[in-house]
């Protein structure tokens, strides 16, 4: 069964360090509240705001284990004047064996996009 799963964090600054970190913290929680596996993920499309240009999300996603042959794509974020800035955001497309309920996850100021599914 095809499930897309979403997710963003922001990045305290516009360094490596800091897009590493948050592109890392977020994809943790979405396997680890999706109870996913590398290979259940087909591809994952990741996008940034404009204010961060330091490195690409997606090469940090390299450094999980199994992610070597996971497709991955970066964009630029479409600029809305008003909008939140120092953002990663991924929409990872899953293949599963079974019709588990999507868990999408937020984080840090990123939780602002989607008050709806604030965790506890």
């Amino acid at each position: 069964m095809m499930k897309a799963i979403r997710g963003a964090h922001t990045a305290a600054a516009n360094t490596a360090e800091m897009i590493r970190s948050c592109t890392l913290e977020l994809l943790q929680a979405i396997l680890a509240e999706n109870d996913l596996r590398a290979e259940e993920i087909v591809s994952a499309t990741f996008s940034a705001t404009r204010d961060l240009d330091a490195a690409y999300p997606a090469k940090f996603a390299r450094e999980l284990p199994g992610w070597d042959q996971v497709p991955l794509f970066c964009v630029q974020e479409m600029h809305v004047e008003g909008s939140l800035p120092s953002c990663v955001r991924v929409m990872l497309l899953t293949e599963r064996d079974h019709a588990a309920a999507v868990q999408h996850v937020y984080l840090g100021e990123a939780e602002r996009l989607r008050p709806d599914l604030k965790r506890d």
